[in-house]
């Protein structure tokens, strides 16, 4: 008869793993927490008793983590027994977990293939493993307990590598954004094709990869060897259920916990993201690709905000009808969006490296806007806001949401005209929901899918080289020149991405150098193919192109939204069509293509919320956000709105230069006591119309 003594001891050997596992998960993060102290994109101070306080909170962060995070640990005990290899149990769960198998290898468009990335692929090793070691198990009896303690290496050593992976992830996040994780994070778990594809292209990863396997294989093993005894006497059904049962109590408790932690804010923005946990701030990323907009920001009457958001076009209504004053022209349209190419990349703005010379040499051909911001540092949100044409919301991009469908969008505005509308890219679209948010607002597809191997001399993890698409995109075209419909077709590059490689031998910067300046010379070199090649063509001198980055290099600064690091370039070319000038006026990536629609003196319904910049009514004006800090630029202020109703507005004053006051990039952004309420008026109304457009799907066709 086993005594209650027996039952504390049984209950004390049982949990031995996850104590071994959850101490060394504690000091994990605390080594992590030091770093980023000390970590020079810290500059906070702290005092003596915040740093108590935020090791405290950390600890207790963690913990509860822990407790949740060990929820498959414990299923894993759970399920070990000896009885389910009994006939004719064994038989049929052998059956089911092959079955399962075959319908991951084999059937197309599986529930894991839809997933994209390497889902499929991970799910396919991960049930083979299990269908192997159960069928060893299976039909092997003397050798269970050798096959277990294998399985339970393995099952420890998955825990082990994950704990060091999150701590370095945590490390590299935190060393280029400043904060835990985010929505950027959970990108990089769904897209592991392009993540991982850009890690193994971009950095050493031997000699990092080496040094976590060699932790990991060594904290593994001293874990097992304390450990593995306990796997020799399996508990009863009572038992376990008495462990179950203490250990689903312990996950309520974690689960209510949680949240109401990550609620606990002070002044000190780095405080609050070195003692929080990025585990559970992965989760509610994931779970919330938008944020509530009249949950967490200032707002006035709804009414109120639409009629001072309203009051800057003629027709003072969200659904306005354009009227052009002459005949509309049925020019082509070509829209190329250029991946992360910041102003400062060009020698109009001040680079001396020549990287852009087919750029600057366009430019002075063209219709250059010189002062002009993208809404946001994403490529979803240059794609967001040139083809729905209004300013960025809290959260994900209108692209990455499931309600991103049936919008009014700058390709309905051609189609209605007529005109074949595409989206290229080199990539594979399904990333980034590009080709669910494209599709689904009825833009025809050429991506990575659509090229024969013979089309491809290069490609990385990213798509293939801009040379390719170049060709494809003129290939593309003479079919729809062809078809005698006009066509519109938005291009969206690919090689100024990191990794930076593309074909030797191309520009005077090796594809082995990697290097940012290398990307872009890369790109112009591919665009100054791309236009040889167009020159060719029937349909070249009908043709408008507009020619646009995505967004800029990089997004960090001094200030939430440091102006230089949203400036980017732009310029409409037509041969014949467009007159060479320079439009000098503050102006916003959503203003883009409502221009170009009325170079081509279109009349149509519009829903657009940027404004055509050549007429009388237009005021200059931007928007610059990130995925909580949303930002309005008008009169020499900046003013942003973020979460908790903050609102902080800075002055602008322009920084010394010797470049022309067109071309001036950085500003002195100073802290304003005294915001300018109007400013500040003009801000909310316009995002918190256009979220409320959004949420009751006003903004659709």
């Amino acid at each position: 008869m086993k005594t209650n003594k027996d039952s504390k001891y049984m209950f004390l050997r049982k949990i031995k793993p996850f104590l071994y596992l959850g101490v060394f998960y504690l000091i994990i993060s605390l080594i992590i927490r030091t770093v980023f102290f000390f970590h020079p994109i810290t500059t906070a101070s702290f005092g003596f008793f915040e740093v108590i306080k935020v090791l405290l909170i950390g600890l207790v962060n963690d913990i509860f983590v822990f407790v949740l995070a060990s929820s498959i640990l414990a299923l894993y005990f759970l399920f070990l027994s000896n009885s389910k290899y009994k006939k004719p149990y064994g038989y049929i769960i052998l059956g089911a977990l092959v079955l399962f198998f075959l319908y991951i290898w084999l059937v197309p468009n599986n529930i894991f293939k839809q997933y994209g990335g390497s889902i499929m692929e991970i799910a396919l090793v991960f049930v083979g493993i299990k269908t192997l070691f159960f069928g060893l198990m299976l039909f092997l009896p003397t050798q269970r307990i050798k096959i277990r303690n294998i399985l339970y290496f393995i099952t420890l050593l998955l825990y082990v590598l994950l704990i060091i992976f999150n701590g370095v992830s945590e490390y590299f996040f935190y060393n280029e954004f400043g904060v835990r994780y985010n929505f950027i994070a959970v990108d990089y778990l769904i897209y592991t094709n392009e993540v991982i594809g850009n890690i193994m292209e971009s950095y050493p990863v031997v000699p990092l990869f080496s040094g976590i396997m060699i932790v990991t294989l060594t904290i593994t093993w001293f874990i097992y060897k304390k450990t593995k005894d306990e796997l020799l006497e399996l508990p009863d059904f009572k038992q376990k259920m008495v462990l179950l049962g203490s250990f689903m109590v312990l996950c309520a408790l974690s689960a209510l916990a949680i949240p109401s932690l990550m609620q606990i804010r002070s002044d000190n923005v780095f405080a609050d993201e070195i003692e929080a946990n990025g585990l559970p701030k992965f989760y509610w990323a994931f779970t919330h690709n938008e944020l509530d907009y009249f949950q967490f920001y200032s707002q006035i009457n709804q009414q109120q905000a639409e009629k001072n958001f309203l009051s800057q076009y003629p027709q003072q209504t969200l659904s306005r009808n354009i009227v052009a004053e002459q005949p509309e022209m049925k020019k082509n349209v070509v829209l190329i969006s250029i991946e992360s190419l910041s102003a400062d990349f060009m020698e109009h703005y001040g680079n001396t490296q020549k990287i852009t010379p087919f750029l600057d040499s366009l430019a002075e051909k063209s219709l250059m806007f010189t002062n002009l911001y993208a809404t946001g540092n994403r490529t979803v949100r240059g794609l967001e806001a040139l083809t729905l044409c209004i300013p960025p919301t809290a959260g994900e991009s209108i692209i990455k949401r499931d309600d991103n469908k049936k919008k009014f969008t700058t390709g309905n505005v051609f189609k209605s005209k007529g005109y074949d509308v595409k989206f290229l890219y080199g990539g594979y679209s399904y990333f980034d929901n590009m080709q669910d948010f494209f599709g689904g607002n009825g833009y025809g597809i050429v991506d990575r899918n659509n090229f024969k191997p013979e089309e491809i001399t290069f490609a990385n993890v990213w798509g293939v080289a801009d040379e390719d698409m170049a060709k494809k995109a003129i290939q593309v075209m003479n079919a729809e020149a062809k078809s005698g419909k006009p066509f519109f077709n938005h291009w969206m590059t690919v090689s100024n991405h990191r990794p930076f490689t593309y074909p030797d031998g191309r520009i005077d910067i090796p594809g082995t150098a990697k290097s940012r300046e290398g990307g872009v010379k890369y790109t112009d070199y591919s665009l100054k193919l791309f236009f040889d090649m167009a020159k060719k063509q029937d349909w070249y001198k009908n043709t408008v192109f507009v020619i646009i980055a995505d967004h800029c290099a990089s997004s960090a600064g001094k200030t939430e939204l440091p102006m230089d690091k949203y400036r980017i370039p732009a310029m409409v070319f037509s041969e014949g069509f467009i007159q060479p000038q320079k439009f000098d006026a503050l102006m916003s990536q959503i203003d883009v293509m409502p221009t170009v629609l009325g170079l081509l003196n279109f009349s149509y319904s519009s829903k657009f919320l940027g404004q055509d910049v050549f007429k009388p009514e237009f005021q200059p004006k931007a928007y610059v956000a990130t995925y909580q800090d949303l930002g309005f630029i008008k009169d020499g202020h900046l003013t942003i709105i973020s979460p908790v109703k903050k609102v902080k507005q800075y002055s602008l004053e322009l920084e010394k230069s010797d470049l022309a006051p067109a071309f001036k990039l950085y500003y002195d952004e100073k802290l304003l006591k005294d915001p300018d309420q109007k400013l500040v008026d003009d801000a909310v109304s316009a995002y918190q119309s256009t979220s409320y457009w959004l949420k009751t799907k006003q903004l659709n066709r």
